[in-house]
């Protein structure tokens, strides 16, 4: 697998002989703009240094390169990428299950739930399932679903409204942003 994110990283850069430009704007191995060179000056230059000479902004007129070792660069791109990864929060989507005859008890302790859930900041969703010919009623699930919102109002947003999915209705909760 870290090969992959070395071919995407690598992807992205022209190095060396890949480039293309007759004229550069080269900046070298410690970070001094150097100006407009050829080309050919410029591999000369990283060749004699050792390193290797990268296109950083391929759409500039001229495009800039830059002197450096290619390998310690990739290195650190893919270590970024891991901890930009590793900082990013997954919202899981909790759900509960309910139905038009779920009694005042039963519909209590899955609000709490739902309550405990998006205060944690995950999302929530809200399905009524319907059997036999509890189907001819969607206005009670209908109900069901305004209470439960209006219940969680002080913590969740309606995401998405009440609506038939099949032999569901469903609603989506995500939780308010904190401020």
């Amino acid at each position: 697998m870290p090969d992959k994110e070395v071919a995407i990283v690598k992807g992205s850069y022209r190095v060396n002989e890949e480039i293309r430009a007759s004229q550069v704007r080269l900046i070298d191995a410690e970070g001094v703009n150097r100006g407009v060179v050829s080309f050919q000056e410029a591999l000369a230059l990283a060749q004699e240094a050792d390193l290797d000479l990268v296109e950083v902004a391929p759409n500039a007129r001229p495009p800039v390169v830059r002197i450096m070792d290619f390998g310690k660069f990739i290195y650190e791109q893919a270590k970024k990428e891991r901890e930009a990864r590793k900082a990013q929060k997954q919202i899981e989507v909790k759900e509960i299950r309910l139905r038009p005859k779920t009694n005042e008890h039963h519909l209590g302790f899955k609000t709490k739930n739902a309550r405990r859930w998006l205060e944690d900041g995950n999302k929530v969703k809200v399905r009524v399932r319907f059997r036999g010919r509890e189907i001819t009623y969607p206005e009670v699930a209908y109900q069901q679903l305004k209470e439960i919102a209006e219940s969680l109002a002080d913590v969740a947003v309606v995401e998405m409204p009440p609506q038939m999915d099949g032999r569901t209705m469903l609603m989506i909760l995500a939780p308010k942003k904190k401020k």
